[in-house]
Order: C-alpha cells, then sequence, then structure tokens
C-alpha cells in the first residue's frame, strides 16, 4: 500500500498495482534525463503543463524505480497503462502533485 506521508502512490500498470515514488534519487534522475539542471528547473517543467510522451516515460519510469521496481524506461515503453494516454498523464500528475505538492 502507498505511504502518502512519503509521496508514494499506486497505478495499475501492465495488469498490476505498482507504487510508484520520486525519491531524492529518481528526481536526480529526471533532471538529468529531461536537461532541467535542478530542481527548480524541473518544476518549472511541468508547471509548464506541456508534457511529452518522453517525459511520461521518464516520469513514470523514475517513479517505479524510485518505488522499488526493477524497470527501464524501454521495459516501461512496452508496458500498457490503464486508461491508455490519459491514464499515464493522470498517474504522472498524480506523482508530481505528491511530490510537489497541489497548486494553489
Amino acid at each position: 500500500m502507498a505511504n502518502a506521508l512519503r509521496g508514494e502512490i499506486e497505478a495499475m500498470i501492465d495488469g498490476e498495482k505498482h507504487t510508484l515514488c520520486l525519491t531524492l534519487g529518481a528526481l536526480a534522475e529526471l533532471e538529468t534525463r529531461l536537461h532541467t539542471g535542478d530542481l527548480m528547473g524541473l518544476s518549472e517543467r511541468f508547471a509548464e503543463g506541456r508534457i511529452s510522451a518522453r517525459d511520461l516515460v521518464a516520469i513514470l519510469g523514475a517513479g517505479l524505480r524510485g518505488g522499488g521496481h526493477d524497470v527501464t524506461d524501454d521495459d516501461l515503453a512496452r508496458m500498457s497503462v490503464e486508461g491508455g494516454l490519459t491514464g499515464a498523464a493522470q498517474i504522472a500528475l498524480n506523482l508530481l502533485q505528491a511530490t510537489f505538492g497541489s497548486p494553489a
């Protein structure tokens, strides 16, 4: 079960319930992968509301690894997400809100 106090969420990916969490290591991975430089840059990028499919794979992959799952981004790209693209975007949004908080 996900621990909201740790910023964890649960999501159905490839027919199984997974725990996702953007740990400090996962956030550092995202900074590097998305070339944002720092947490402020990462936050600003996501606040723009423009997220590519590559971004979704990076966010969900980092979240899965932060949640303790041994999965590569290539593995994730071949998995199905409940709700398709809309479901993947909602999972990413929930994960980002659990990490950075909801906008006021």
